[in-house]
């Protein structure tokens, strides 16, 4: 029941979201807009409303919303007007760009984000724990634009050691490392911070002492007992950095030229390319929803003390 519960509340925030969406892109100025990309710059009012009406822009919203949703569900997404050919060719490929790009970002940013998280609580208030923590809080208040400048100067200019603009599709370390870094080293200081904050708690509780009376050494007690419990916390907030790389790339993409999601995402705004900009808004959507729901369904199989009522 508290599955089909929240399912039933992703639908709903979906219907919501992309009506939004849909009003938005679909104002007047928009409209018009392209209206006179599509055709002559210098077309009159009297031109662009016969242009709009002939395209179907003058007919009901809710109508236009109405067969938008149903040709989504059917899997046709509409026409890009920026790359002249269907949605449903241009994104599977940039999704999968920008899928690479994620996992490996994922594979190097949780690892490291968990290891300085618990090296850092294991030991609440130590040197270690001050310069990790220093550390973390720095990275997370460096914005990716300005930590991805300074890498490209640094290892791209200066070094000569990596590019500084990536090629979509080419899966070699020089191409990858400056994409990756900047978005890993972004979001290793949130997960490393709510992972020591979960550690230095779980080394304070009461079984922790009980372990450490009955003369286990300090490092079974970190692998066998607080290790497992201080993780509990973390898989949520590592759950939610799916959504923030939907975000996250759409800085780095267009900052490296690598054309994945977040760069088709731009250039879709950038020409008021509507059906694109709709099909790019209906993926962010499913992907922070679905990644909320799982998050909230592997918290609750992890933590035992959890009980749904």
């Amino acid at each position: 029941m508290f599955i089909l519960r929240r399912l039933g509340v992703m639908l709903l925030t979906m219907l919501t979201l992309t009506l939004i969406v849909f009003a938005l892109v679909n104002l007047e100025p928009n409209l018009k807009k392209l209206a006179l990309e599509q055709n002559n710059n210098r077309m009159t009012q009297e031109a662009v409303d016969s242009w709009l009406e002939q395209e179907g822009y003058k007919r009901p919203l809710l109508v236009r919303y109405g067969e938008w949703l149903g040709n989504s569900l059917k899997g046709d997404f509409g026409y890009s007007t920026r790359f002249r050919k269907p949605v449903n060719e241009v994104m599977p490929e940039r999704l999968g760009y920008t899928g690479i790009l994620a996992f490996w970002v994922m594979a190097t940013m949780v690892p490291g984000a968990l290891i300085i998280g618990v090296l850092a609580g294991m030991r609440e208030g130590s040197k270690t724990d001050r310069s990790l923590s220093v550390f973390s809080i720095a990275t997370t208040a460096t914005p990716e634009y300005v930590s991805g400048i300074l890498f490209t100067v640094v290892f791209a200019s200066w070094l000569g050691l990596l590019k500084g603009v990536s090629k979509a599709g080419d899966v070699s370390f020089e191409n990858f490392a400056l994409p990756v870094m900047t978005m890993s080293i972004y979001g290793m200081g949130y997960i490393a911070r709510m992972t020591r904050a979960s550690m230095a708690e779980v080394m304070t509780s009461q079984y922790i002492r009980t372990a450490r009376l009955k003369g286990m050494s300090f490092g079974a007690i970190v692998t066998k007992h607080a290790l497992r419990n201080a993780l509990i916390a973390p898989f949520t907030v590592i759950m939610l950095q799916f959504p923030w790389l939907l975000t996250g790339v759409v800085i780095v993409e267009k900052l490296f030229n690598y054309k994945g999601f977040g760069w088709l995402l731009v250039e879709a705004a950038d020409n008021n390319d509507i059906d694109l900009v709709l099909a790019c808004s209906l993926v962010s959507v499913a992907v922070v929803i679905v990644t909320q729901l799982l998050s909230d369904i592997g918290y609750a199989f992890l933590n035992p003390r959890i009980r749904v009522q």
